[in-house]
């Protein structure tokens, strides 16, 4: 029986789809380095690297700022608190707020990672030449202004 005309979408080539497979792809492989190093979630990372870049935050601020759900902002606060690399403080207005921020241990392992993430992205760039690098660092930024600047 012949199928009606029908309009398919190719996901290989729908650019939402490749943006996410793509950035899938490269969060796991960086994963890997703060995985094997220190035993951190992705949530638990990103909660570090937030912290560690602006400092006291409340967890709604590091989930506005990270893209991540409440309760993977409060399981990932829980287990760096567990060890000993965040500590929360009550808001002296509103006790329901905490303000959470690295200790010196939770400092030194975010110090330990920055250069670690700064050279994956200049070997992830670096496979580009640098006409394609800067297409693509342009194209992103010009993404994310179309996108997220509503």
């Amino acid at each position: 029986m012949a199928m009606p005309d029908r309009e398919i979408l190719s996901l290989e080539t729908f650019l939402p789809y490749r943006l996410n497979r793509l950035a899938d792809a490269v969060s796991r492989s960086f994963s890997d380095i703060y995985r094997q190093r220190h035993g951190l979630t992705r949530p638990e990372w990103r909660t570090l690297a937030t912290l560690g870049q602006y400092g006291t935050m409340t967890a709604t601020e590091v989930g506005a700022h990270s893209s991540m759900h409440k309760t993977k902002v409060s399981r990932a606060v829980a287990a760096l608190e567990t060890r000993r690399w965040l500590k929360r403080r009550a808001d002296g207005q509103d006790r329901r707020v905490e303000h959470l921020e690295l200790t010196p241990a939770g400092q030194r392992v975010y110090e330990e990672l920055v250069p670690l993430a700064k050279t994956f992205e200049a070997d992830l760039l670096g496979k580009l030449d640098m006409r394609k690098r800067e297409a693509v660092l342009k194209g992103l930024a010009a993404l994310e202004e179309a996108v997220l600047t509503k």
